[in-house]
Order: C-alpha cells, then sequence, then structure tokens
C-alpha cells in the first residue's frame, strides 16, 4: 500500500511557528547591529589616529624645514602642509565627519578639515613647550551639539586656520571652552589626540583623572595645566 503524500495544508507553518521565527530574527538582530555598530567605531576611531599619526609626521618634517616653528602665522596651517607635507588633502578629514569630500587635484582640494591646531603654539618654536608628551597639539575640532558633527571647508582666513573650522563667529572648537559638548567616539565618552612629542592617544573627554578638556592642575591630573599651555 502506497503512502498518500502529505497535503499542503500539513506542509504550512502555523502562525505560531512563524511568529516564533520572526522574533528569532530581530532577537538576532538586536544582538548582532550592536555588534556591527562597535566594530565600525572602533574602525573609525582606528582611521582617526592614523590621520593624527599622518598629521604629525608633516608637522615635524615642516619644522625640520623651519627651524621647529610650529607653523607660520602668516597663512592657514593647512595650506602648510599640503601638499608638500602630506600625500593627499583627505588626511585632513576625520572618519567621524561625514561631509561629502573629494580631491581636486593638486591647490584646490575640496575636502573638509576635521583637525585643529592648539591656539597656543601656532607660530611658535616647539622648544617653548614645557611638557611634550602632555601637551595637545591637535585634535578633532567639532562643532556644538548632541550629535558629532563638523563644521567648515578648507577655504579658511589664517585667524580661522588657527583653532577653529568654519567661518564667522560661531565656528567651534573641541578645546577646553569651546562648544563642543563631548568627544568623537565610545558614546562622545573619548576623543583622539595628537601631543607635542608627536605620540597620539585616544582621551577621555572629561573627568577626575587625565582628561582632554582639563586645563588646570590636580591631584588626579597633575599635568592638566601642560595639556594646552606652553609652560
Amino acid at each position: 500500500m502506497t503512502k498518500s503524500s502529505p497535503s499542503p495544508a500539513e506542509c504550512a507553518f502555523t502562525l505560531i511557528e512563524l511568529l516564533v521565527v520572526i522574533a528569532g530574527i530581530f532577537i538576532l538582530a538586536g544582538i548582532a547591529v550592536p555588534v556591527v555598530n562597535g566594530v565600525l567605531e572602533r574602525a573609525r576611531a582606528t582611521k582617526d589616529l592614523s590621520n593624527l599619526r599622518q598629521l604629525g609626521a608633516a608637522t615635524q618634517m615642516y619644522m625640520n624645514d623651519n627651524n621647529g616653528v610650529v607653523f607660520s602665522n602668516a597663512t592657514s596651517w593647512m595650506t602648510q602642509v599640503s601638499p608638500k607635507y602630506i600625500s593627499r588633502w583627505a588626511v585632513l578629514q576625520s572618519p567621524f565627519d561625514k561631509r561629502a569630500g573629494s580631491e581636486a587635484g593638486t591647490g584646490n582640494p575640496v575636502s573638509p578639515i576635521s583637525f585643529g591646531i592648539n591656539p597656543n603654539v601656532f607660530g611658535a618654536s616647539a622648544d617653548k613647550i614645557t611638557k611634550p608628551t602632555s601637551f595637545v597639539l591637535f585634535a578633532p575640532a567639532q562643532k556644538s551639539g548632541a550629535t558629532v558633527s563638523f563644521q567648515g571647508t578648507a577655504n579658511l582666513t589664517p585667524a580661522q586656520g588657527i583653532t577653529v573650522l568654519g567661518t564667522g563667529s560661531n565656528a567651534a572648537m573641541s578645546t577646553p571652552g569651546g562648544s563642543a559638548t563631548g568627544g568623537t567616539h565610545s558614546s562622545r565618552t573619548k576623543i583622539n589626540a595628537l601631543f607635542a612629542d608627536l605620540h597620539c592617544e585616544t582621551m577621555l573627554w572629561k573627568g577626575t583623572g587625565p582628561a582632554f578638556t582639563n586645563n588646570t592642575q590636580t591631584a588626579n591630573d597633575p599635568d592638566g595645566f601642560y595639556r594646552w599651555n606652553l609652560q
């Protein structure tokens, strides 16, 4: 006696089974999405550090050619490192900076600039820096707001190129007293910085210990003053 094939109704999923499968997919997605986002953020932070290291190498080469002076105050610092000391203008754009950018050829870059220089060192000799291991030289320069964002373009005046991005009085910077409300990554708790000895470091944005926005000496942060002051 031959067995009859099951009817289509007998092969179909029940509503409960379908809901269980859908719920399982949502649970797996809920687990996977934060993991993927975390991996992508760590990759961006690593690329941000790489850009800062390239900027540090360009700064060192500039100083070697100019008696140890950290850029001239006659023009914006970014035009002094590119194209002579960095291969691509896009190095000056952080991966956290979502603005569109491209290389438009030597002498006509259009990629936005994400990094700002410590205003206290611009145009000064590097030997005036008392603690180069603590002194912040470059860091991502943000605008104010609840999310990580940047403003400004490559077309800056010398005064704007010293410390800020953008044009006019609303330009913001990532320094103590600046209007950024947090760091660039790790839920805005951390930011990358290039120091005067040209090492790069991921720092806490704020806190009782060593932190990017600290600028006074405390028991927990004895080098706080030297982070933003030459001596």
